[in-house]
């Protein structure tokens, strides 16, 4: 019988030891950021090792289909009656957002691009609409002015009509990176991009995600930092939308603010400076939080009591 000396031995099961480290490398909580959409995405993540690769071919797909900014995106194509296809991604996102426009009467339509642009948001225009400039563009706004066929084709009333996903988007984004870690055996991750969020599992000191909620202070420069509260969450995702940082003053000193109401066609009036949606799913809780801003506190308390899979918080004027 072959007898083995201690020291060779320890340096055996060492050596194997280590061979299995770099093979099957222990989990740990990864931080990573990058640029997409305009803003900044951070990830936090427990895994072996990076997966930035995986999840930013993801966050492309995302943008060759739905973004605005990207001439040769689907949506841009779609938008300029160059095809009449949706990929995959928009038939979801599209079938989505129809779905929360009916639950919300129109409050979110995302046909509404004609009137954002006319009042100096999204693509800039330096004239501030009149009456009749608005009641022309209303016949462009509407989502029953479109429907997506079952063969995946994108049917307009009108060829003017402009589809814009840029309020349900990013939270789409945030729900496909989620997926793409879970495809990966990631249980335990927070994803923000532009504000908009989702968690599962513990964060690195074995507890619940914290997340903190801007103060709606007047922010036109995007640069104040200060937060209202913080909320302790998991499995779950939360997008906020406000009127605090998007806004500009005319001439006559009036506040215009980038919240249209696609069914007047005039940016809203009331005492909503910002709402926080928690929801199963952050394409969800993007879309819902447009919609409260455009309904008002007191119409966006109504359908909450009929959506109990919808949380919201709002800071008043």
């Amino acid at each position: 019988m072959k007898k083995w000396h201690l020291p060779f031995l320890l340096l055996l099961i060492a050596g194997t030891y280590f061979a299995y480290l770099q093979k099957h490398p222990a989990a740990r909580y990864i931080q990573e950021e990058q640029r997409i959409f305009g803003t900044i995405m951070h990830i936090t993540y427990k895994a072996p090792s990076s997966l930035k690769e995986e999840y930013t071919e993801v966050l492309k797909s995302v943008d060759t289909s739905l973004s605005m900014f990207n001439p040769q995106s689907t949506v841009s194509r779609i938008n300029r009656n160059e095809t009449d296809t949706a990929d995959v991604m928009m038939r979801e996102v599209l079938q989505m957002a129809l779905a929360v426009s009916e639950a919300t009467d129109g409050a979110f339509d995302v046909t509404v691009a004609p009137l954002v642009n006319a009042w100096g948001f999204g693509f800039k225009s330096d004239v501030l609409p009149d009456s009749a400039h608005v009641d022309s563009l209303l016949t462009l706004v509407g989502y029953r002015n479109i429907s997506l066929t079952q063969d995946g084709l994108i049917e307009k009333r009108h060829e003017g009509i402009v589809l814009d996903f840029s309020a349900i988007a990013k939270g789409y984004g945030v729900d496909k990176v989620a997926e793409c870690l879970r495809e990966h055996g990631v249980t335990d991750y927070l994803i923000e991009i532009g504000g908009e969020v989702a968690c599962h599992g513990e964060n690195p000191k074995g507890k619940k995600w914290r997340i903190g909620i801007n103060a709606a202070d007047d922010d036109p420069t995007s640069t104040n930092t200060e937060i209202a509260h913080v909320v302790e969450i998991t499995d779950e995702a939360l997008a906020t939308s406000g009127n605090y940082r998007n806004f500009y003053i005319t001439p006559e000193g009036k506040r215009i603010m980038h919240t249209i109401d696609p069914k007047t066609g005039y940016p809203v009036q009331h005492s909503v400076l910002s709402a926080t949606v928690y929801a199963p799913t952050c394409a969800m809780a993007d879309a819902f939080a447009t919609s409260f801003m455009v309904m008002g506190k007191e119409k966006a308390d109504s359908l909450l009591k009929e959506h109990p899979e919808l949380k919201a918080e709002f800071i008043l004027e």
